[in-house]
């Protein structure tokens, strides 16, 4: 999987797949069969308390024990569902800066999404056998195209989807209080076979979006350009994932949520 730490981190959080594909959402083809590439863009000043962590023999992690602040309040209707696959990551992005600016622990009940604020608390359960799991978005990813959620090694394990690697799940977040509501967005491509893939498209993007800050950087899987338009705002970043369709249809772009 490939993750955003700093927004500009290598890919592969332990998930049994990686993350974003050569160049195309369908890429799966060039991600890793861990499919996971986490980048982070380390801008938090607040630090939340550290996660609760994996207990082998504990069967209930649908309410697991955390420090105060550390989740959201789960007694109220969750503001958003998605269904599909999630991945897991652990030991390549252990111990090393997550998307929010804290220390990744793989033992950590936490997990990794493209677009849901940093700090969402999300319940996630596997539909293969009804276990559930809470846990904290702390991180940027899956960059696949078939994954919505890359959990920690721990919350994979809480809810019984390690070994399988790709598990199919149910997520609810739970309403969260961000310092800006309608986000910070950028957009993500990968993985390119070839350096010069990527650099052909950074050309293109730095030609087109002028003010635009676009970067080309080297992941597990391959290389990856991001583009931040000039005021992180979403319709840009929507805008510039149209747009890369057209001259690369080998590309899959993901928009990215940044804070």
């Amino acid at each position: 999987m490939e993750t955003v730490t700093g927004l500009e981190k290598t890919e592969s959080r332990g998930c049994a797949a990686v993350r974003v594909t050569a160049l195309a959402l369908a890429a799966g083809a060039m991600l890793a069969t861990t499919g996971c590439h986490h980048n982070t863009n380390t801008r938090a000043t607040y630090q939340p308390p550290p996660p609760p962590v994996y207990e082998p023999g504990r069967t209930d992690y649908s309410h697991p024990k955390a420090a105060p602040g550390f989740y959201d309040s789960t007694s109220v209707r969750p503001v958003y569902t998605e269904t599909g696959l999630a991945s897991w990551y652990g030991p390549n992005y252990h111990h090393h800066a997550a998307a929010d600016g804290t220390t990744y622990n793989q033992n950590g009940l936490t997990a990794a999404h493209r677009t849901l604020p940093l700090g969402t608390t999300v319940r996630v359960t596997n539909l293969a056998n009804g276990e559930q799991v809470l846990v904290r978005i702390t991180d940027r990813g899956p960059f696949a195209p078939d994954r919505i959620l890359d959990l920690s090694k721990g919350a994979a394990e809480a809810i019984g989807g390690v070994r399988a690697g790709i598990i199919k799940v149910k997520i609810e977040a739970f309403p969260h209080e961000s310092l800006d509501p309608a986000g910070r967005w950028a957009v993500q491509t990968g993985a390119f076979k070839t350096e010069q893939d990527a650099m052909d498209l950074k050309s293109a993007l730095l030609q087109r979006y002028r003010g635009a800050r676009v970067t080309e950087f080297a992941g597990p899987t391959g290389y990856w350009v991001r583009i931040d338009p000039a005021d992180h705002a979403r319709m840009q970043a929507e805008a510039v994932v149209d747009w890369i369709g057209k001259p690369f249809p080998y590309a899959l772009p993901y928009l990215v949520r940044i804070d």
